[in-house]
């Protein structure tokens, strides 16, 4: 996502990825007449560009090259915009007196860096390990403790992260099998993951009591295999006895 639109306050922001196009809708029904022009405005000081009843639109010196005001709509293109371009920008309608017929808040953003992902530490009992991750940016980082058994895992403790308005978001989540890592902000996402069995496995005496037992059952199971065998041979050996017995 490079552009994305919300409203806060009343005001409609656009958060835009940096050196993209900007689009300015104008959605009031606009009626320009010989004493009426139509202009847009950035912060209030700097005009963009202007377009007057029967006239070609004009695009003021700062922004020629850059800006297109179309005829049509009176809507608003700004090329390849920077930090710089960010700004409330608003159109007006100027005649006798000045009506307000489009506004908002424009904020340009960088794409967010990656992030890396660690497992500081595991520990825990024969049933359940706990997990110790940090998950970091160049400038940032949070940390956050898991536990987790045979079924599930789930968060137990979650450190803090502070992030200034419009800027980029850290968190960490669960998704099934795996730790997330997210670094966000209203144009872009970076993510990196870790498979938890990677560190919560069988604990190893679970495993060599599991293979004792079966292996105690396999011997059961030939003893009684054995046995059996040498019942039935002693059996048909008294039966041939007897028979041989009754010949003489």
């Amino acid at each position: 996502t490079v552009c994305c639109f919300s409203f806060l306050l009343g005001l409609q922001h656009v958060f835009l990825l940096r050196g993209k196009d900007l689009h300015l809708d104008i959605k009031k029904s606009v009626v320009l007449d010989k004493k009426t022009e139509l202009i847009w405005k950035c912060n209030k000081t700097n005009n963009v560009a202007k377009c007057g009843f029967n006239n070609d639109p004009v695009v003021f010196d700062k922004y020629e090259g850059r800006a297109v005001l179309f005829r049509q709509n009176y809507g608003l293109l700004l090329k390849n915009v920077q930090h710089s371009d960010s700004g409330d920008y608003t159109a007006f309608m100027v005649s006798y007196e000045d009506q307000k017929v489009a506004e908002y808040k424009v904020i340009v953003q960088d794409a967010v860096s990656p992030v890396d992902l660690t497992v500081d530490s595991v520990s825990g009992s024969s049933d359940s390990c706990n997990l110790t991750v940090t998950c970091s940016t160049v400038d940032s980082q949070i940390s956050s403790i898991f536990t987790c058994d045979a079924q599930n895992c789930s968060l137990v403790e979650k450190g803090s992260f502070k992030a200034q308005t419009y800027s980029s978001n850290l968190t960490v989540n669960l998704q099934q099998d795996l730790i997330v890592c997210n670094h966000h902000n209203q144009v872009s996402m970076e993510q990196t993951k870790k498979d938890i069995k990677r560190y919560c496995k069988e604990k190893p005496g679970k495993i060599q009591r599991h293979h004792i037992h079966l292996y105690i059952l396999q011997n059961h199971t030939v003893v009684f295999s054995v046995g059996l065998i040498i019942m039935v041979i002693a059996v048909i050996s008294v039966h041939i006895m007897e028979k041989i017995k009754k010949q003489k």
